[in-house]
């Protein structure tokens, strides 16, 4: 028998594809990437599912620490947010769990390798991509998408097969990993309609303002509240902090890689408080062209990631540059927790470029006289000074 390699979730379009291939007369080897998100309860009623349905062999990877360093990281140091607001919670963790899966279809001598995407988003994509970059010799099976299927067909081969778990679609759908959760439903189908607050995993628990320190080294999160701990830890006790004050959520809308719009609400507290204190630090550190440049390199690395194309040679010279930027960006930035929002208080660090004996802003000029602060302001000027007279420009 012919091996398949599934990427396999339980739920039901990786139900459906396990039991398809065998059909197909495939023996099927079953993978799940965890990138964060399910316990070891989850797993193991994965696991069990799956041999159920009747998997040749069924492996649980778990790829979190690789994940954040070859990913979360880089997410950080470029403070990345889709159309200022996403961070890329599931795009990336497809992205990798795509590179995982075919590297355990190679290691198992797989002849061709399945996922359960359809035709009309961007998961498709991400996987194939991948796929036919490191093994373009393995065969993508896509039966969902081939098949045009409807969730009623899938279930109702399923049922014909003797399989007669329940599948009824719950009314969200929700996608958790390390790096946020995303949350879809009826409601993002509009445009104009919100999720209710009972749609996200995380309900309001607190509502008395909280401080919280996060410190960073090389721009890393090194420790939360002065509890030192690997970045990983430090995310999953920031978004404990975090969830019991509901912040996070948001909803993202953008233009999916085939072309249309897409809107998905998400709940991220973890990365949007990381990244937006991270930012926070690096404007202190950071020379005004740093900062530049930092931005558009990291608003293309993020869009370059949210569309598969993660091994494009140019994304290792822009983490390159990322990491370079990151020498300074250390010390501690306080964040103070309220009902559904945060705000950054300030921070500290031995880098502070305010921290400066030149001058205060708005204040006074200690290295420089007012002569030299006139003389720099006519030159300054000179280019749209010229330019004015030469063309005789009026102003109203």
């Amino acid at each position: 028998m012919k091996k398949v390699v599934l990427a396999y979730s339980g739920g039901l379009d990786t139900s459906y594809c396990l039991k398809y291939l065998q059909h197909q007369g495939f023996e099927v080897h079953t993978v799940l990437i965890n990138t964060g998100g399910f316990d070891a309860a989850e797993l193991k009623a994965i696991e069990d599912r799956a041999y159920e349905l009747g998997s040749a062999k069924h492996t649980n990877l778990d790829i979190i620490e690789k994940y954040y360093e070859k990913a979360i990281k880089y997410l950080v140091f470029g403070n990345v947010l889709k159309n200022n607001t996403y961070p890329l919670s599931v795009s990336a963790e497809r992205v990798f769990q795509a590179l995982e899966c075919i590297k355990y279809a190679k290691a198992q001598g797989a002849s061709a390798i399945a996922h359960g995407s359809t035709g009309a988003g961007n998961d498709q994509i991400r996987f194939d991509l991948i796929f036919q970059t490191i093994a373009p010799e393995i065969e993508i099976i896509t039966p969902i998408r081939d098949l045009k299927l409807s969730r009623q067909e899938e279930v109702a081969f399923l049922k014909e097969n003797g399989v007669n778990y329940s599948w009824e679609k719950a009314q969200y759908s929700i996608n958790k990993g390390i790096w946020g959760t995303s949350v879809g439903g009826k409601e993002t189908l509009t445009s104009n309609q919100p999720l209710p607050d009972e749609a996200y995993p995380s309900q309001l628990e607190k509502t008395t303002p909280e401080k919280v320190t996060l410190t960073f080294e090389k721009g890393e999160l090194v420790a939360v509240n002065g509890v030192k701990d690997i970045p990983t830890v430090n995310i999953v006790t920031l978004e404990n902090l975090a969830n019991k004050f509901a912040i996070g959520r948001d909803t993202h809308v953008g233009d999916t890689i085939i072309g249309i719009k897409g809107r998905v609400a998400f709940e991220a507290a973890a990365p949007l408080i990381i990244i937006k204190a991270h930012h926070l630090l690096e404007k202190h550190t950071l020379t005004k062209w740093q900062q530049y440049w930092k931005d558009q390199l990291g608003n293309f690395y993020g869009m370059l990631f949210h569309e598969g194309q993660f091994l494009e040679p140019v994304m290792r010279n822009i983490e390159g540059f990322l990491q370079d930027s990151q020498s300074s960006v250390t010390g501690d930035v306080i964040v103070t927790l309220k009902p559904y929002h945060f705000t950054l208080d300030g921070i500290e660090s031995k880098f502070d470029l305010m921290n400066s004996s030149f001058g205060q802003y708005g204040e006074m000029n200690n290295a420089w006289s007012a002569e030299d602060a006139k003389g720099f302001i006519k030159i300054t000027g000179n280019a749209q000074a010229i330019y004015s007279q030469v063309n005789d420009l009026k102003y109203d």
